[in-house]
């Protein structure tokens, strides 16, 4: 069976709490980054944080979820180990309506952990423990299923590790060599800083589809204007689709350049997964036959359900969501 969306990412559990601007200061983070831990530092962060509520996460994986919300049909390559985290991950993935047949590692580090501290203005500082992520690999990867997707999904976060990006690279190769489409979304400002030589290269040689958010676009051209870095991924990519918070989208393909109004919500509680959740609307969109509009007003639709509640996957339909919507 032919696949819409196949997504290689980090396979996380998220750990979602509120948290105060002065909890943030108070433990030297960076609000709004991402930020990658060691396991002690996990179980400092963990001790110290209020109330939390626990979920399956990770940004291909949230994508891959909205993609199955919308009615289509994702598959997902991760690596978790055999625990408890591990188990729920698997479960909530398959239930979702992903395909997910990466078996657990036996031993190794555990599985990967997303502590979220969401301050009053919806904002997320992230800080990441990548566990059994580290461990991901080339042979992980499966070349059948790669094959069968219409377009393959890549999370910039696995370029941290050097197994991974072997993985990554494995992956694009397979699905460029089947005529299928290759899509990266550069994850984070600071991931985007880190490898900044290295992703323009990847994004120049193997992707066809880019996903990123203003300040990423701009971090990787390394411009203040937008409007610049625009022009740039109109030069290196087939399609680009920027992402502008409430000032909506761009997505720009060639000679054409679409701008896309954000979907109006009455009140944001978390802003964790928009940006994978817009992702999810326009793969879906690309994958049945939508205009570059079209698939935009999915995506714009579909993120703006995700930041209406704690969490990166979807509590509604997006299916009958994105319905209801397109005929008001």
């Amino acid at each position: 069976m032919e696949l819409d969306v196949v997504g290689v990412g980090n396979a996380i559990v998220d750990v979602l709490a509120a948290a105060s601007d002065e909890f943030l200061a108070q433990h030297g983070l960076a609000k709004g980054s991402m930020t990658l831990i060691d396991e002690g530092r996990a179980r400092e962060l963990y001790g110290s944080m209020g109330p939390a509520r626990e979920a399956s996460g990770g940004s291909a994986a949230n994508t891959m979820a909205g993609v199955a919300s919308l009615g289509g049909r994702p598959a997902y390559i991760g690596r978790v180990c055999n625990d408890q985290l591990g188990e729920i991950f698997s479960h909530d993935m398959r239930a979702s309506g992903i395909h997910f047949a990466v078996p657990p590692a036996a031993g190794g580090p555990s599985t990967a952990r997303c502590l979220i501290l969401v301050t009053p203005d919806a904002q997320r500082t992230m800080n990441t423990y990548l566990g059994a992520c580290v461990d991901l690999c080339a042979e992980d990867v499966d070349d059948d299923l790669v094959r069968r997707g219409q377009v393959l999904y890549l999370e910039g976060y696995l370029w941290d590790k050097p197994k991974a990006k072997d993985a990554f690279i494995k992956a694009a190769r397979i699905a460029s060599a089947a005529g299928r489409r290759v899509a990266l979304t550069l994850s984070d400002s600071f991931c985007v800083a880190r490898h900044r030589e290295s992703f323009l290269d990847l994004v120049a040689r193997h992707v066809d589809i880019l996903f990123a958010n203003e300040s990423e676009i701009k971090a990787l051209y390394a411009t203040d204007s937008f409007d610049e870095a625009v022009q740039h991924a109109r030069r290196d990519t087939k399609l680009a689709a920027l992402t502008r918070g409430a000032r909506g989208s761009v997505l720009v393909a060639g000679s054409e350049l679409v701008e896309v109004a954000a979907a109006p919500v009455s009140r944001v509680i978390d802003t964790t997964g928009a940006g994978d959740l817009y992702a999810a609307g326009v793969l879906f969109g690309l994958t049945h036959g939508d205009s570059l509009a079209a698939a935009g007003r999915r995506g714009s639709i579909a993120a703006a359900e995700v930041i209406t509640h704690y969490g990166a996957r979807p509590e509604q339909r997006l299916s009958e969501l994105v319905s209801a919507s397109l005929q008001a």
